[in-house]
């Protein structure tokens, strides 16, 4: 039991698994905010061009 537990302790692979998923969060926040960000700066875009053709 004692062997058991301590090759759990020592292994890593789960830690793996958990920094590339936090890698692929920060990743994905990263691609939100931008698109936020372009969204805004495309709808005043639009709408300075749709009074324009007005």
């Amino acid at each position: 039991m004692k062997r058991m537990i301590a090759k759990f302790i020592k292994d890593e692979s789960a830690a793996t698994a958990i920094e590339y998923g936090l890698i692929a969060a920060g990743i994905s926040l990263a691609i939100l905010g931008s698109i936020n960000g372009l969204g805004t700066n495309l709808k005043s875009k639009f709408t300075s061009i749709n009074s324009s053709l007005k």
